[in-house]
């Protein structure tokens, strides 16, 4: 094969990826999903200043940020804003023994591999990928996620582009 034909391959390939990551964006995914508690992050964020990574521990440590445990959530509530609708329901699920079945905003097709570990390691704010948080009162995909935003961040920041970095 020669090397224009490669090039032609891999330029095709990459538009292939590229048109299919915009679809799925586009077509694929709730952008504000109902959920099961009409949870603030403005509150907690914004309001009360609550690190991301209070609640969402894993984020620092693993591929996935993580949804914070009913008993993470109570552990606030068992102090303040019970006379809230929000909490009260929070409360039925601890009482009930039972998670809360959130569902989920941000999502990657299952052919890209993204893990949170390096991106809170070296620094990147969580607002670069999902938006202004603190200041929604419903969590959005504020933010488009796809290989041109992703590709482009890693070039501004000298991180590697080899496709095996995000395509396992």
């Amino acid at each position: 094969m020669t090397r224009i034909n490669q090039a032609v391959l891999l330029i095709s390939v990459l538009v292939i990826l590229v048109l299919g990551g915009v679809l799925l964006t586009a077509y694929g995914r709730t952008k504000a999903p109902e959920q099961p508690i009409a949870f603030s992050h403005k509150i907690h964020a914004g309001d009360f200043k609550i690190a991301c990574e209070y609640c969402h521990s894993y984020a620092r440590r693993s591929t996935v940020a993580g949804i914070p445990s009913v008993a993470r959530c109570i552990g606030c509530h068992k102090v303040t804003a019970l006379d809230k609708p929000e909490v009260k329901k929070l409360a039925d699920y601890w009482n009930r023994k039972e998670p809360i079945p959130w569902v989920k905003v941000f999502d990657q097709p299952d052919f890209v591999y993204f893990s949170h570990q390096p991106h809170v390691l070296k620094g990147i704010a969580c607002e670069s990928c999902h938006g202004p948080v603190e200041r929604m009162e419903k969590v959005t995909e504020a933010v488009t996620l796809n290989m041109e935003r992703c590709v482009t961040c890693h070039m501004e920041r000298k991180a590697s582009i080899d496709c095996w970095t995000c395509h396992k």
